[in-house]
Formats: C-alpha cells, sequence, structure tokens
C-alpha cells in the first residue's frame, strides 16, 4: 500500500474542522486491513481511535495527529499527518511490538479551531487506558528534511481570540456631542494594547503578545455617528499562567477605556488554545529514541497547538519534523506537504513504540 497515494486522496478531499467524513470513512477502511485490537470510529465528532492491545490497564503509549484541512484546503499538511499515522499502523501491524503494552493511533479531527482535542478528551476512551505517555508532532518547513525538532519546555504558545463590544449612543451627525460614540475610545484601545507586545524572542514567561485582528465601527450611515464599535484581537503567551495575566490586562485596558468614555462593554472568546508545555523527560525520551537528526528550539513557537489539553491531563511531549530547508510555509496558499516525509516520521514514531518496554 502506498501512504502516500492515501495522502493526495486526503488532500484531493479536504473537510474543515467538523467536516472531515471522508478522512474518517478513509482513516476506518484502511485501518480494517492493518488489524488493530479496537477501532473506536465518530469519537468527538470524526475522531478515529485505534488500539492495539488487549488489557487496558497495561503500559500505554498513545500517539496523535490532525486530520482536518483549512478553508483553503489541506495548506497545513494534516493530511500528511494523518497518511504518517496510517503508515505507523502498518509498521505495527508488520513488525514486532513489545508484549504487554499498549499503542494507541489517535486521529483527531477539528485541531485548526482548537476544539478537536478536547471533544476526544470528552469522550472518555483515553482515561479507560493506563496512559503512561501521549505524543503528537507537525511537519515544520524551513527546517531539513526530516530533522526532529525539539523544546524541553513550552514547544508552542497559548492563544485567544478576544472580542470586544463597546456601546455608546448613535445620534444624529451633525450633532455628535449629543450621542457617545467609541471611536476615540477604539482608538485609544488600540495604543494602550501595544504596551502588551512585550520580549518577541524571550523564551520565557516575559513573553506576551496583542495583534489587532479587525476593527468593526458604526454603520455605513453618513447621517448618523456610530454608536456601536467591535474590536477583535489575537492574545498570545508562551505559559497558560501568563495567559491568564494577560487576558486579564488586555480587559482592564478595555474596562477602564470604556468607563472613561462613558461605554458599556462586554467581552467574547473564540478559538482558546493552551499552551503546549511538554514534560521535560519525555523530551529527552524522544531525543534518546531519535535515530535521525534532531535540534533544539530555545524560543518556544507562537503559533498554537491544541494538542495542549492532551498535556494538561498526560505525560509527554509535542515536537516537530521538518518539512524542508527551501519548503513554502505553513497555511500558504501554495503549501503541500511533501511525501518524501511520511516514512520517515512514521519510523520515529515506530521507535517511541519499541524502546517504550523500557520506561514503562
Amino acid at each position: 500500500m502506498h501512504y502516500d497515494a492515501i495522502r493526495k486522496m486526503l488532500h484531493e478531499h479536504p473537510g474543515i474542522s467538523g467536516d472531515e467524513h471522508y478522512a474518517h470513512d478513509l482513516i476506518v477502511n484502511t485501518l480494517s486491513d492493518l488489524h488493530p485490537d479496537r477501532v473506536y470510529d465518530h469519537v468527538g465528532g470524526n475522531g478515529v481511535i485505534a488500539v492495539w492491545g488487549q488489557q487496558q490497564s497495561n503500559p500505554t503509549i498513545a500517539i496523535r495527529g490532525d486530520i482536518d484541512a483549512l478553508p483553503i484546503g489541506h495548506r497545513c499538511g494534516h493530511d500528511g499527518h494523518a497518511a504518517i499515522l496510517l503508515q505507523l499502523a502498518s509498521l505495527i501491524n508488520t513488525r514486532d511490538i513489545p508484549s504487554g503494552i499498549n499503542v494507541i493511533l489517535i486521529f483527531q479531527p477539528e485541531e485548526e479551531t482548537g476544539t478537536g482535542s478536547q471533544k476526544i478528551l470528552d469522550a472518555g476512551i483515553l482515561q479507560q487506558y493506563n496512559i503512561r505517555a501521549i505524543f503528537g508532532f507537525h511537519n515544520l518547513p524551513g527546517y531539513p528534511l526530516g530533522t526532529v525538532v525539539l523544546n524541553r519546555h513550552t514547544f508552542a504558545a497559548a492563544s485567544t481570540g478576544v472580542i470586544y463590544r463597546l456601546t455608546g449612543r448613535e445620534t444624529h451627525a451633525s450633532t455628535p456631542e449629543e450621542g457617545i460614540n467609541p471611536g476615540l475610545a477604539t482608538a485609544d484601545i488600540i495604543r494602550r494594547f501595544q504596551a502588551l507586545n512585550k520580549n518577541p524572542f524571550d523564551d520565557s514567561d516575559n513573553f506576551t503578545q496583542a495583534t489587532l485582528i479587525r476593527i468593526d465601527l458604526g454603520d455605513e450611515a453618513f447621517g448618523t455617528s456610530a454608536g456601536q464599535a467591535y474590536l477583535m484581537f489575537t492574545l498570545r503567551a508562551y505559559s497558560n499562567n501568563t495567559m491568564s495575566r494577560l487576558i486579564e490586562s488586555a480587559n482592564n485596558i478595555v474596562a477602564e477605556t470604556a468607563k472613561q468614555y462613558g461605554l458599556a462593554c462586554e467581552v467574547g472568546y473564540r478559538d482558546p488554545f493552551n499552551a503546549t508545555e511538554n514534560n521535560s523527560s519525555w523530551v529527552e525520551y524522544i531525543e534518546s529514541c531519535c535515530m535521525c537528526r534532531y535540534q533544539y528550539n530555545i524560543t518556544p513557537f507562537r503559533w498554537s497547538e491544541d494538542f495542549a489539553n492532551y498535556l494538561i491531563q498526560f505525560p509527554g511531549a509535542f515536537f516537530g519534523i521538518g518539512a524542508g530547508e527551501h519548503h513554502v510555509e505553513l497555511h500558504h496558499p501554495d503549501y503541500d506537504f511533501p511525501d518524501a516525509l511520511i516514512l520517515p516520521a512514521a519510523q520515529v514514531c515506530f521507535n517511541l513504540i519499541t524502546d517504550f518496554l523500557q520506561t514503562k
């Protein structure tokens, strides 16, 4: 079986978060020829969990790959990640793995929206097993093909979208003094949020970032002074504790400014991601299992990964695998997953499984 062909089939039928039906069915059908002891389908929506091993109480290693696409198609490589796990399943099927352990492969939907991992966890299947370690990975353009990229602590940042609704009072555009226009408050909030951008190249908890995403002020009515505004920001930090403080600081700025201008204020949140905080011992384990080139990154990646939710419940680590030094970046319209990475990445994951007996 050629797993690059399966990857191309997934690529040609992209399913955005929550709509991964084609990927779900293809994965289940492919697994039927690879003889896991149990397959759970439609987990957390369109997720699939495959298990090798009979006793849930046995020491268990879990490896997760994501399967959803962006609205512009598979421009993040999740089609490749799914193919890597299927290639890994074929290695498990054809080679010896240690007896007395369980191996779990998680084909996870809805990573792009940050909701999939929690839905998998909420299904309660993983908690039935004695999971000693859980691993996840992502392809990384800009790094040599097949190079394993590690970070002993935070691998990827926490982030959340915040939406502020400022409500004043509309009035005729000829008498703006009779109303409460949120325009000046909006400008002040944007200016004050610049102070939340700290230490962009720091690898510690000192890093925070606030990125303006959108402003929606008033209506296209030239006879009316605006009475309502929406401001959208994305907030980022390298730890969950710092993220909590950043959200509090941002909300305080908006609340103070709204009060100063006599505006009502409402806050909403979108696409929250925890920081992907690795267990350093399991990072060292990945290093010890590597039979290929590896390197450590000092600074965490600023993008976010919903694999973080697994690491809150289970020990483990997230790592990157180079997609090529000159490969186009993730989410670029021209991005396509390099098929040459499927087998080497599956072999890295298989090494984690075969050495697991020594650590259990």
